[in-house]
């Protein structure tokens, strides 16, 4: 199909009238085919995921340790309040207000165009930021999550000689995290087509393929179009995969 492609191809930059569906396969040649640019597509794919995986393990370590920290200090009897701790609260209150508060366009400029002015590692830089935003949501997810349980648990850990951090990481955590596996799979998805931000500050992503390919090319409707359609797939994959991961879990409850 290639020859009726060139063909079509220099009859349209002639000027000469094609008929709808020739010019739709030109402009979808141009788009996917030509020079192999599909593999472009494929590459930006790669980094997407790249970049919501390691935004998302940042996100959930930051979340973890502030939801913890938070939850730690709400749960100290009135009285006995540790100052560290009444101090590290403080802290986590403020990123977490901070953080919800401002749009993440906002930050991604702050942290590709200030904070690291001077970086190249645009994609770095992105996953970064899109990582200490998404704890930020994290960490009230868990920290809703672990309010959510029975104060019980905590108690019946302490009396068994087990320390908070024993008692959090084999009694409550696991727990919780059933309740907020739902919460957290949302938190991914908004994550992974959030990458598509990462662009605006020279993040070489699938949009930043699709935008390179359409400057080439001239033409805006494929190349955009078909990053839709990859990040709906993308999408529609990882929502699935979701759904049966949450149906086992509470298999197991049943069993």
């Amino acid at each position: 199909m290639e020859q009726y492609y060139e063909i079509w191809s220099d009859q349209m930059v002639a000027g000469q009238e094609l008929a709808l569906w020739q010019e739709i396969y030109v402009k979808f040649y141009q788009a996917f085919i030509e020079k192999d640019r599909w593999q472009q597509y494929l590459k930006g794919v790669g980094t997407t995921l790249w970049v919501t995986a390691m935004a998302l393990a940042l996100g959930i370590a930051l979340g973890m340790a502030v939801a913890i920290i938070r939850s730690a200090h709400d749960q100290q009897q009135p009285g006995r309040k540790h100052w560290l701790l009444r101090i590290a609260n403080s802290i986590c209150k403020v990123y977490v207000a901070v953080i919800r508060g401002t749009p993440m366009m906002l930050q991604l400029l702050i942290m590709g165009t200030v904070i690291f002015s001077s970086s190249r590692q645009f994609t770095l830089v992105g996953a970064l930021t899109l990582g200490i935003n998404s704890g930020a949501y994290v960490a009230e997810i868990i920290r809703g999550g672990l309010m959510a349980l029975d104060a019980g648990q905590m108690e019946a850990g302490r009396s068994l000689g087990l320390s908070y951090g024993d008692t959090m990481r084999f009694i409550v955590v696991p727990q919780a995290f059933k309740s907020i596996l739902p919460a957290l799979g949302n938190e991914f998805i908004v994550l992974l087509k959030d990458t598509s931000l990462i662009s605006v500050i020279g993040g070489k992503e699938l949009l930043y393929a699709a935008q390179g390919i359409a400057t080439r090319t001239y033409e805006q409707m494929f190349p955009l179009l078909g990053t839709a359609a990859i990040y709906l797939a993308l999408v529609l994959i990882f929502t699935r995969i979701l759904n049966i991961l949450e149906r086992r879990l509470h298999q197991g409850d049943r069993h």
